[in-house]
């Protein structure tokens, strides 16, 4: 049976008259990603704070590690690792420099010699390790900076916009490690600005607005929940499509193109449903297609918010 690496119930937190995060719950199972989405002031990072210990809750439950964050603080520090927004390397250090200071800092990290060569070629750094940081690209940076969490080995891993500001390649070379640490079995949790990048990486999302969950499932399951998921068919040509338009009078036809959109949920049986309308007047689609609406419109129907503000702050 999965176990949960983070169990959050209740959890409130006010600062002032201000209620930043009002009794929310979820569950981050063991090895996958979880992405928490929101608009400017949801409370994302009030949440990410409370659980990496850095504040303390007003109320409710918080176990990460199996470790409650409210009594056994240090138990849940080590057993996590926490990646920021902005690189938190030292570029007066090389990258190697940097890594060695993150072993002489840590309680767990043995063989320091070893960690850090083998974090250098996993990262891809090893022709750059004995360079300035200061000479990195941001790529590297963001590289050097997420090998500097893991030095300590942890199971769960907070990142905080993690590829903010990168080119293209390098955004999909992080996808690559954080797939590599997920295959390893590590936990991450992740914030992110881009929703693409949660819609590829993410096992479930969880979508906060002012203080409250207001949805939570996979990228699938947020997408089936917001009207406008259809079924678009093809036909070979016009007869076909006038037969079917009128077999589907639910369907708007587009004649140029030869097709057909029907509403649907998306599903299974109703998209077997449809087919199988066409199939008792024996009407074939060239193709046939389901398309769901894309997590901008999730974001937009649940929050009211633009996705040009989904933010980590």
């Amino acid at each position: 049976m999965t176990t949960s690496a983070i169990a959050v119930s209740g959890l409130r937190k006010t600062f002032g008259d201000k209620t930043v995060l009002d009794g929310i719950d979820f569950e981050v199972p063991a090895g996958t990603v979880f992405s928490l989405l929101g608009p400017n002031g949801a409370g994302k990072t009030t949440t990410v704070n409370v659980l990496t210990t850095l504040i303390k809750a007003d109320g409710g439950t918080v176990r990460v590690s199996g470790h409650d964050v409210a009594t056994e603080a240090k138990a849940v520090r080590s057993a996590i690792g926490v990646t920021g927004q902005f690189a938190a390397v030292d570029e007066l250090l090389t990258g190697r420099e940097n890594l060695q200071l993150m072993v002489d800092l840590s309680s767990t990290a043995k063989d320091g010699k070893r960690i850090v060569a083998e974090l250098l070629e996993r990262f891809d750094l090893v022709e750059s390790a004995d360079k300035s940081a200061a000479t990195y690209s941001g790529g590297m940076r963001r590289k050097l900076d997420l090998a500097m969490t893991l030095v300590g080995n942890p199971r769960i891993i907070f990142l905080d916009e993690p590829t903010t500001g990168l080119d293209p390649r390098s955004r999909r070379t992080m996808w690559t490690i954080i797939r590599e640490l997920l295959a390893d079995g590590v936990t991450i949790f992740l914030t992110t600005q881009y929703l693409d990048e949660a819609d590829e990486l993410a096992d479930r999302i969880a979508v906060l607005n002012k203080g409250k969950l207001v949805a939570e499932g996979t990228p699938e399951e947020l997408k089936r929940q917001i009207p406008g998921t259809h079924v678009r068919f093809r036909f070979a040509g016009f007869d076909d499509l006038e037969a079917a338009a009128g077999i589907l009078p639910e369907s708007t036809r587009d004649d140029d193109a030869l097709t057909l959109r029907v509403p649907s949920d998306g599903g299974t049986k109703s998209v077997r449903a449809l087919l199988d309308r066409l199939d008792e007047h024996s009407l074939d689609a060239e193709e046939f297609s389901v398309h769901t609406p894309d997590l901008d419109d999730v974001f937009l129907a649940l929050t009211g918010h633009d996705t040009a503000e989904v933010v980590a702050k």
